[in-house]
């Protein structure tokens, strides 16, 4: 019998040393550090290179690409080797992999912090309803105070925040009667 063939990358030990959150952060800043061409975007430039891309569809640039070959000249006016044209091609097709895979991870993150703070809120209800109960036994006093605060942290968080108005102008007053300086004749 074959071994089965692992297909995965990475390490192949099941239960890998658990990374904590400052580990990860520093793993990425590594990371980030080793890698060239990182270009951080405003969502305004952002919006307008995509709006950009959006109106030229990738088979018509592919097409356009492929004229490089057809002649030198071409190549030549441009000032782009055919063959820096086709690895920057490969290069923006393995770098939205990682776009890609990115997302998934930075999803995943987000997914487990979201479940984190579900299972403190529970944690957090909970505590309240039990140390209510508690604190209903004179034993247990110590308990009000820190209920007291939680009931008052609750009611200022369920207020209505009140948004001001825009400030109207005051009404410019109405011309009176007009009347001229120059004497009547």
């Amino acid at each position: 019998m074959s071994d089965p063939v692992n297909n995965t990358l990475g390490p192949s030990n099941p239960d890998p040393a658990k990374l904590s959150p400052e580990a990860v952060i520093g793993e990425l800043r590594a990371m980030r550090s080793q890698i060239e061409d990182i270009a951080p975007m405003s969502q305004q430039q952002r919006r307008l290179v995509k709006d950009r891309l959006r109106k030229q569809a990738r088979t018509i640039v592919e097409a356009s690409i492929n004229v490089l070959g057809v002649l030198d000249n071409v190549s030549q006016a441009i000032g782009q080797p055919l063959d820096d044209v086709r690895q920057l091609q490969d290069d923006t097709i393995r770098w939205e992999a990682v776009a890609d895979e990115v997302r998934a991870f930075l999803n995943g993150i987000e997914g487990a912090n979201l479940n984190r703070r579900q299972t403190l809120v529970l944690i957090g209800m909970q505590a309240y309803s039990i140390g209510t109960q508690l604190a209903k036994d004179p034993a247990k006093a110590v308990l009000v105070p820190h209920l007291e605060e939680v009931k008052r942290l609750k009611g200022i968080s369920r207020r209505k925040k009140t948004t001001r108005a825009p400030q109207t102008p005051a009404p410019e007053p109405a011309p009176g009667p007009v009347t001229s300086t120059t004497p009547k004749e």
